[in-house]
């Protein structure tokens, strides 16, 4: 669970609730259009597309999400339809606080379209502030609140480099977890922007380490010489194509070496399942994405499809021989302004009958869980999970605060405040069988309650929920992002 500068930020300001200079609600629809005297044409031309407030940005990178072009004509009702899914396309992008794209009659059957856009604060270095659990209720409850388990930190990201939408990242952090990571993505090379690559190192190391789960818990060990029980180098490249707005192909080249301590086998001689205390290992990963979300950090509306599948071992496949299948699909319905319904599919395959514990995955590990079940871990082979929300928006509030922070990527605070009402179901498969653990697997899994979100500053989501499960048990979560 990770605390980034904007859930700082956005936690710490809400001081500005009680006194707001102004308030006024937060408009996400298209920006209002002048009536003419003569009513709208039925078919339009654009002229000319001007762009303001890309200080940084440029403008090939904007004009990349437009679905429309100049010197071409469009049905009236259809333009409007095209931009308005391109604002919703260029907010996306995450480069930008406020998108406003309004088509300028210039003539009779002629406009011309302004784009305005609000660019955030690209260089901002990262404080971090990590629980090295699960989430907050696991840190709050089975590990009792001990702050030894707290990673801490800076990152130094750059998420527009020379205004071609490139992200440059370096964190380096203490604490629980010791560890380095740098990536580096450039979202086209090529003048069609139709293709891109991205590359990242990391490194980490850890003194405690879970070690297996018991009674659907995580069960972590450490020596009394706390020793270094684990150390895991990383190296990734990526490959990725964009051909439509919406699809997204994604190929990936990674190397993987893991070592630990001799007495980590003592504990748990399957922990690699061959008789060695390192493990090394490619792999390659083909993902393709379908993402039409109106606000891919808080969706309301739209959908997303994702489909994976990811080959471990590649060459040498003696130690490491195994096929992992994911799937993810999502879909938002915007039923008014007040009211959205939000229902997500999750499910994961292995092919192997276990697997090493470093490749263990199941319900309660990010991002597979089903409220009410947020204490637990639930690992097999096979994991389907659906979540559902019926939410309702209660507050659409937005805060001038210019009077106080004169920059103008901070001058405006947004708070929305959405009620939701939750109903999570799921199954894993365990081949294995283990019996401490089999209270919760290879059984039907169900979780309901109620919740507050908040979407705040630079997209930051903060949840309060109440969950119930079909286990008897009920407890209050805290939880810093969207759960689909």
């Amino acid at each position: 669970m990770k605390l980034k500068i904007s859930h700082i930020l956005f936690l710490s300001l809400t001081w500005l609730m009680l006194k707001p200079d102004k308030i006024f609600a937060q408009d996400t629809s298209l920006a209002p259009m002048v009536e003419y005297i003569n009513g709208y044409p039925d078919s339009v031309k654009v002229n000319n597309i001007f762009i303001i407030g890309n200080e940084k940005t440029q403008k090939n990178i904007i004009l990349r999400e437009l679905d429309f072009t100049t010197d071409y004509y469009y049905d009236w009702n259809t333009f409007l339809e095209i931009i308005q899914a391109d604002q919703k396309k260029i907010y996306n992008l995450r480069l930008f606080t406020s998108v406003e794209i309004t088509p300028l009659m210039s003539g009779n059957n002629e406009v011309e379209v302004l784009i305005a856009v609000k660019e955030r604060w690209y260089i901002l270095p990262s404080l971090i502030f990590e629980l090295a659990d699960r989430n907050f209720s696991e840190w709050w409850t089975n590990q009792n609140r001990d702050f030894s388990r707290v990673n801490f930190g800076l990152r130094l990201s750059h998420a527009n480099v020379g205004g071609r939408n490139e992200k440059l990242r370096f964190a380096g952090q203490l604490g629980f977890t010791r560890a380095l990571d740098v990536l580096y993505s450039k979202p086209y090379i090529d003048k069609k922007q139709k293709h891109g690559i991205a590359a990242q190192v990391t490194f980490f190391e850890q003194k405690t380490i879970p070690l297996r789960s018991s009674n659907n818990k995580q069960v972590f060990f450490s020596n009394e010489q706390e020793d270094v029980l684990r150390k895991n180098f990383g190296l990734a490249l990526r490959y990725t194509y964009r051909r439509t707005f919406y699809n997204f192909h994604f190929f990936n080249l990674g190397y993987n070496n893991t070592r630990i301590d001799p007495e980590v086998l003592l504990q748990n001689p399957n922990y690699f399942q061959h008789n060695s205390n390192s493990l090394k290992y490619l792999y390659a990963t083909y993902t393709f994405r379908h993402d039409k979300r109106d606000n891919v950090a808080y969706a309301t509306d739209g959908e997303l499809l994702q489909v994976s599948a990811t080959k471990y071992g590649i060459f040498k496949t003696e130690n490491l021989d195994e096929i992992e299948v994911n799937l993810t699909m999502n879909r938002y319905w915007k039923l008014n302004e007040k009211f959205h319904f939000a229902s997500g599919l999750t499910a994961n395959w292995f092919l192997s009958q276990s697997q090493p514990y470093t490749l263990v995955r199941g319900i309660g590990y990010n991002p597979n869980f089903i409220r009410g079940y947020e204490l637990n871990v639930i690992e097999g082979q096979q994991l389907y999970v659906h979540k559902n929300s019926f939410r309702w928006k209660f507050i659409d509030w937005e805060y001038d605060i210019s009077s106080v922070v004169p920059l103008e990527q901070f001058s405006t605070i947004p708070f929305t405040f959405y009620l939701s009402a939750n109903f999570d179901h799921g199954y894993v498969k365990d081949r294995n069988n283990i019996p401490e653990n089999a209270l919760l697997t290879n059984r039907y899994l169900f979780g309901y309650g109620l919740g507050i979100d908040m979407v705040g500053f630079y997209d930051a989501v903060l949840r309060f929920e109440y969950s119930f499960n079909n286990n008897g048990g009920a407890n209050f979560f805290l939880n810093f992002k969207a759960p689909f």
